[in-house]
């Protein structure tokens, strides 16, 4: 089992727009399935993200992660969560939950750099996959200072997408 992320930044570094909505919404050319998205998350059983992120999916009209686990890092159980979905405000003992729970497949991190660090900081983050947009934000939320700088990172692949976009995917040591 290896955990993943993947995560669009536009090329000045930023996660996140101003107002707080991750960088891809801001790109005309967005698409889940021309960014990796769609693959990325075919090829896993589970995913893992922090209660931010998992919140908004509540009010879907299509529940995003319906053929897979889901674990949610989070101090409280959300109004309307299914379940199935597990939810620990531990992210040690969480770890061990999608451990014990996995089927041998990968784990989609799907979060902010908060969540991506905590995860990292415990040892489990194996992919840092970052998706360069080609746009300018100016400003938002970084990736760091979330995520250490002391991060060790080595390259893994590259490729060109389309869009003009370039995907990168990083092995955490």
């Amino acid at each position: 089992m290896q955990i993943r992320t993947r995560m669009c930044m536009s090329a000045d570094g930023y996660v996140a727009t101003p107002d707080g909505w991750p960088a891809q919404l801001a790109d005309p050319n967005w698409d889940p399935e021309t960014f990796g998205f769609v693959e990325l998350q075919a090829s896993c059983d589970a995913v893992l993200m922090g209660r931010t992120t998992f919140e908004p999916a509540l009010g879907a009209d299509e529940w995003p992660w319906a053929d897979l686990d889901v674990f949610v890092l989070g101090s409280r159980r959300p109004p309307g969560t299914p379940a199935h979905v597990v939810v620990e405000g531990d992210p040690t003992r969480l770890l061990e939950k999608v451990r014990a729970g996995n089927k041998g497949g990968d784990v989609h991190l799907v979060g902010g750099p908060r969540t991506i660090e905590t995860f990292r900081l415990l040892g489990a983050l194996d992919e840092l996959g970052l998706i360069v947009l080609p746009l300018l934000l100016g400003s938002g939320l970084q990736l760091t200072p979330s995520v250490s700088t002391d991060t060790a990172l080595t390259l893994k692949s590259e490729r060109a997408l389309p869009t003009g976009a370039v995907e990168i995917a990083y092995s955490c040591a």
